[in-house]
Parts: structure tokens; sequence; C-alpha cells
């Protein structure tokens, strides 16, 4: 029987159970059955309830903090590698540590890079993800790689609010690239923000490069932690004159006291993908499923077909 008849397998880590059951519905397969024995020290073990020999498996799992949930990830290829699968899959809808990509002072690790060295090591044959911090991390890895974007998911979405004057705008200088992305998409104005860190997670000040009077402006960026950027950056474009603010983010990390930060600022919305589970509702915190962006790739990468059609941007 060829590699590519055989029907897939989809497991998912324990962080990533809603999504990776939402990802198996979309691409037409029962997610695959795993137990987690955990032990009094912290320490766990998780175990393939079926075989996976000569299969092609597909393990989902976002690898945000704590790092058990990087653990977790690995384990589980190790396992799938030791029990004879044909092709590991490493799905990863968030890929944590990715802020470190650089050694931007000395006697620092370069953190993404050896994530992407354990993962291959503890077998993974491919990596899916999206939006990471940094596009280059895709040259840490041997393996192939495929960088989905966000934007499949946000742009729909955003068109659909058939907005007015609307300005893109990135919340730092290093998203520039992104802002102007969306706004080619949208034909739309693009404004920048400039800040000065005191340290890091704490803005000392904040400028604006552009004008928003009278504009509906929509903050691009990959991903929210503290939401002490974001905030600060609606509240200024309010404060210079636009009409609302919204925020789309990929990945809500929403750490610390960001769920409050964000209730109390200026922004009219925030639009985050379900690539991190919430932590807990908010009303102004609106989730765009991923799911059938990875089960649509998912299944091209199983069957060996193209996956350009997926990126809008």
């Amino acid at each position: 029987m060829a590699d590519v008849e055989k029907v897939a397998k989809i497991f998912a880590c324990s962080q990533s159970t809603s999504l990776a059951k939402s990802i198996a519905a979309s691409y037409g397969i029962p997610l695959g059955n795993v137990n987690t024995m955990h032990f009094s020290d912290g320490e766990f073990q998780p175990s393939f309830e079926e075989s996976v020999r000569g299969s092609r498996v597909f393990i989902i799992g976002s690898t945000f903090p704590n790092s058990d949930n990087l653990m977790e990830m690995l384990l589980m290829l190790d396992a799938a590698k030791r029990s004879s699968a044909r092709h590991i899959t490493a799905v990863m809808p968030y890929f944590g540590w990715a802020r470190q990509d650089r050694k931007d002072k000395p006697r620092v690790p370069i953190a993404a890079k050896l994530v992407a060295k354990m993962l291959e090591t503890a077998g993974a044959t491919r990596i899916i993800t999206m939006d990471l911090h940094a596009d280059q991390i895709q040259g840490f890895f041997e393996k192939p790689v495929d960088h989905l974007y966000a934007s499949t998911v946000f742009l729909p979405y955003l068109r659909s609010l058939k907005l007015d004057d609307l300005t893109v705008a990135s919340p730092d200088m290093g998203g520039s690239k992104r802002a102007y992305a969306y706004s080619k998409f949208l034909e739309s104005d693009v404004v920048i923000c400039y800040k000065q860190r005191a340290k890091a997670n704490k803005i000392s000040h904040m400028e604006l490069i552009g004008d928003v009077t009278g504009k509906n402006v929509v903050l691009a960026d990959d991903m929210v932690d503290t939401a002490g950027t974001l905030t600060h950056a609606a509240n200024l474009m309010m404060e210079r004159g636009a009409k609302s603010v919204r925020a789309i983010c990929s990945h809500p990390v929403l750490s610390g006291g960001a769920y409050e930060k964000i209730q109390e600022s200026k922004l009219e919305e925030l639009i985050v993908t379900d690539s991190i589970p919430l932590k807990k509702d908010s009303p102004k915190i609106k989730v765009l499923s991923c799911a059938d962006l990875f089960a649509d790739v998912m299944k091209a990468v199983h069957y060996n077909k193209s996956i350009s059609g997926k990126f809008l941007m």
C-alpha cells in the first residue's frame, strides 16, 4: 500500500486538546488515544494507546510556558519514533521560546535554535507552525518547516467588519513588515509605533509615526504577552484622534495582568486565534479558530499536495 493511501493519525498534547479535537474534526478523522501517567515528583509519561507503526503521525501541541508543554511534545515525538511511525510531524500552532532567536547581549542562549534541535533529535521529520516571532527561525531547522500565517484567518474577518478609513498599525518597529503586508492586502494606510523600553515588558516611552485622525485603526502583531505595548499603543492612538482601535494578535499568551489591561484600555476588540487556549473569557477578546487552516495543510502534506494556496499574503 502506498504511504499516501494510509490514514494519517492525529494526537494531541494535553495543553492543546481542544484545538486538536477541532483540527481532527475538520480533517475528518478521530483524535488518537493518548494516555499520560503522572508521577508524584512531577514527572510524566505519555503513551500511544494504538499502533502507529508505518503511519504518518501528526502531534499537535503549542509549547507556551511552562516548560512542561515543550517536554510533553518532545516525549510524544520520541514515543512515536520508537514506535516505528514512518513520518512524524510536530504541529505547533504556537512555537514557544521564539523570542530568544539571537544573542542580544553577552552570555545568553539562543533558545529558539536549541528547541529546533531538540525537536529534530526527539524524532520530528517535519514542523508545521504559525506566525513565528521571526521568519528566519525556519532556518534553525534541518527538516522541512511549513510556516503558516494567521492572516488567512484574520483577513476575512476584517473585511466582514467593512470599516471605513481603515489604517493598519504596528505596535513596534519590528512588526512594520507585517503591518505593510496587511495594508497591501487591505489597501490601507500604515502607521508605526516607536517605543523605548526601560527593561523587558516595561515601556518607558512611545511615539507614533503617522496620522490616525478619524481613522479606524487595526494593530497587527504576532503575539500578545503582558499587553503593555498593545494597550499603550491603543490609548495613544485614541488620544491622537483615532475613531476606533482594534488589534489582531495570532497568539494570546496573556500573562500577568494582561486581561485587566485589555479591559481597562481603549481597545475596542482584541482578535486572536485559538493557538493558545485562553485562561479566561473576556468581553473584549474575540477568538477565531485556526483549526480549518491546520487541518487543510495537514491533509495536503499527507497527500503530497501544494499548500501555497493557503497563503493570502
